[in-house]
């Protein structure tokens, strides 16, 4: 009961979505602007870079807390240690209500920051290699959702090469969170194949000094 509890927690926490609680605070709905995403990059492109900052400090927290507080609480329904598998299941809860958050009518952000945050708190030093790769890809190819579902796909090799414990729930999580962030940004995906997708121009190594 305890643990099913704290991923309903770890869901209701991902719901808060950070930049549409600022928004709220702002008068505006993130969601009516730009691309229509409810996520830190979007933030960035409309409301600018403090706007965006607050967005990602919150959404990469909450990804934190529900990873690697939210199992480690008493809450009274259970005793003994939680299970191996129950941070793991947190971190993709919180990921998931990001994504579908019940406070705002199912449509957040892509979950890629919330997931971040999940990650600092299962397995650390998984992060630099994911990193390197995100920011690869962007200075290469200059596509961030692409640089983002690569540094995804990415996790389960980390978890693997870093021998992260415990290992089945760790890899699990990795596997299961790199499809699901593949699955949110199934739109850039049709873009770059539509050859609409933007880029990070000041990032990508081929896009400096353009317009």
């Amino acid at each position: 009961m305890d643990a099913f509890v704290k991923i309903l927690l770890a869901y209701l926490l991902g719901s808060i979505v950070g930049s549409l609680v600022l928004g709220r605070l702002k008068g505006i709905d993130i969601r009516t602007q730009g691309s229509g995403n409810a996520g830190g990059t979007n933030a960035l492109r409309t409301q600018g870079a403090a706007f965006a900052l607050g967005v990602i400090v919150i959404d990469v927290a909450k990804g934190w807390f529900a990873a690697a507080i939210l199992p480690t609480l008493s809450i009274g329904l259970g005793d003994g240690s939680p299970p191996s598998w129950l941070a793991s299941a947190c971190g993709l809860a919180a990921t998931l209500g990001h994504v579908y958050p019940v406070f705002f009518g199912l449509r957040g952000g892509k979950g890629a920051a919330t997931l971040i945050g999940a990650v600092a708190g299962l397995v650390p030093t998984a992060m630099p290699l994911m990193l390197l790769v995100w920011f690869a890809m962007v200075v290469v190819l200059g596509f961030v959702g692409l640089a983002t579902m690569t540094a995804a796909v990415v996790l389960p090799l980390a978890i693997l090469t870093v021998g992260a414990v415990p290992r089945v729930p760790l890899l699990l999580f990795g596997i299961a969170a790199a499809g699901f962030v593949i699955y949110t940004h199934r739109s850039n995906i049709a873009r770059m194949r539509a050859g609409t997708e933007p880029r990070a121009k000041r990032l990508w190594l081929f896009g400096r000094g353009r317009s």
